[in-house]
């Protein structure tokens, strides 16, 4: 409503029935604010202001739940339908027909490839899966019992520096015109992904790395790296090569998610690939993300048997526990991914044998779709629901899931940067903030400040508990020189310790 004291101004002159009108009730004043592609400019809000110094009209939008950032060409996402397409292409149509190879193709140059084209995609990718010497004594360095995400993030994150022609920061900001140069990057990251996954695995159990070979698939190369002995022939079984080769797929993009839109942020900055993919990896890396589906097997673990199914949901209904795997924050129907993976869990049973845990997501998914509670909140099993559960069956210990999650949504992170660099829209991410705290504090001298008492407080360690009660009078210890290193009294002293 305008104001009564002042009658209404109309800033933009209307421009069709394509338009907001948005009337500012401080000040009477009316905008006309275009629409597009059913969004707004977030930029169009900003002349909106009460005073003439006024920052102007923001957007607030925390987790950009409704903020579209780009514009893209590469996943269609309909929730409320449960519709996955990548170029236009049903999730269901690829996870049937194609390989992985073959959706990575799609996803980053725009077409399902030729027979010719598969076959020099493939080869490309297949002969850069070797890993450099340096990286492969980098990763050998991690402690025995280091996180594999964390080893491959490392790993990621160091291959910049193997590769300085790729880097824009030493090579010029505009180096990636080239598009044989970021072909080159693409192969590099797809080809030695697996093959780092696959060293972080064995280092994790304690055997030793193995190469790749370029005989076989993709799936089967990294099955093969993770599993192979002393065997010359050594080949994985093809239904778990094709099982594999359908939860890449799935998971090969998913429009802006977390890490996507994290890929996208820092390849703004024009930053070689490598940081950018060990950025997005490092943002997968979270349980919120590419962790959930290790928390849907801890809740199964935690409900034990299907009799305890009914005062499980009731406990969940009363808010004293959290049902994993159900819902998503794009999905208001069953998340297709889901259903390609229930027939995917049947397929490795019938090889590896039933998962105990199966019996209870599947009595707990039908107790879910029942049950008008869950129904009204649109909780259906998401992606991760079934996963976890495929990847345990399949021997993959929890602290992999992340790993294999990432393999493949690098093919997606890839596309988007290839979008994002072509595109004439490219800006460095700069978000907004409603700043909420203090202004015009008078500076107060250090020693007439109080602190609040515990502000440091931290975890402490067995061996500082034991340092923090023992005698630390240093009076006695022995002096070093102003460089750091033992003055020449101090070695003579430490010379006579052995006599």
């Amino acid at each position: 409503m305008s104001s009564p004291l002042e009658s209404p101004t109309t800033v933009s002159p209307p421009s069709g029935k394509n338009t907001l009108t948005v009337t500012d009730n401080r000040t009477g004043k009316t905008y006309e604010i275009a629409i597009t592609n059913e969004t707004c400019k977030a930029l169009d809000f900003r002349p909106i202001k009460e005073n003439p110094s006024d920052f102007g009209t923001m957007i607030y939008d925390p987790g950009y739940y409704n903020t579209a950032v780009c514009k893209s060409q590469i996943t269609y996402i309909d929730g409320d339908q449960g519709i996955l397409e990548y170029r236009g292409y049903s999730i269901e149509d690829l996870a049937a027909n194609s390989s992985f190879v073959e959706v990575a193709y799609l996803l980053i140059f725009g077409s399902l490839p030729s027979s010719n084209q598969l076959n020099l995609w493939n080869s490309k990718i297949m002969n850069h899966t070797f890993i450099h010497e340096n990286l492969i004594q980098l990763m050998k360095s991690f402690r025995y019992d280091a996180h594999p995400m964390g080893m491959l993030i490392s790993s990621m994150s160091a291959m910049s520096t193997f590769y300085p022609e790729a880097n824009p920061a030493l090579k010029g900001a505009d180096i990636y015109k080239n598009k044989a140069l970021m072909n080159k990057q693409i192969f590099r990251i797809l080809g030695k992904l697996p093959t780092i996954a696959a060293c972080a695995y064995r280092h994790r159990i304690g055997r030793p790395y193995n190469n790749p070979t370029n005989t076989l698939s993709y799936t089967e190369n990294f099955l093969y790296m993770l599993d192979r002995l002393s065997e010359t022939n050594y080949k994985p079984h093809p239904v778990l090569t094709r099982a594999l080769d359908k939860l890449f797929i799935i998971h090969a993009d998913h429009e802006l998610n977390c890490s996507t839109a994290t890929m996208r942020q820092i390849a703004s900055t024009l930053v070689d690939p490598y940081s950018a993919v060990a950025g997005a990896a490092s943002a997968l890396y979270g349980p919120l993300h590419g962790g959930a589906n290790e928390a849907v097997l801890r809740m199964l673990e935690q409900i034990g048997s299907v009799e305890n199914i009914p005062s499980f949901l009731e406990a969940v209904k009363q808010k004293k526990q959290r049902l994993m795997g159900f819902g998503h924050r794009v999905y208001k129907s069953y998340d297709p991914r889901a259903k390609i993976l229930k027939e995917v869990t049947q397929e490795v049973f019938a090889l590896l044998g039933k998962n105990p845990l199966m019996e209870i997501a599947t009595e707990l998914e039908r107790h879910a779709l029942t049950d008008r509670y869950f129904i009204d909140r649109q909780l259906y099993p998401n992606v991760d629901f079934y996963s976890g559960i495929i990847y345990k069956t399949m021997g993959f210990p929890t602290d992999m899931f992340p790993v294999l999650f990432s393999i493949p949504r690098a093919a997606g992170w890839l596309a988007h940067w290839v979008e994002e660099l072509s595109d004439a829209d490219l800006r460095i991410f700069r978000p907004r903030q409603i700043y909420l705290g203090k202004r015009g504090e008078k500076y107060i001298p250090l020693e007439n400040r109080v602190s609040p008492q515990n502000e440091l407080s931290s975890y402490a360690s067995g061996m500082s508990s034991r340092r923090q009660v023992s005698d630390n009078d240093e009076t006695n210890a022995i002096p070093k020189t102003a460089n750091g290193s033992k003055s020449m009294l101090s070695q003579s002293i430490e010379s006579t310790f052995g006599n």
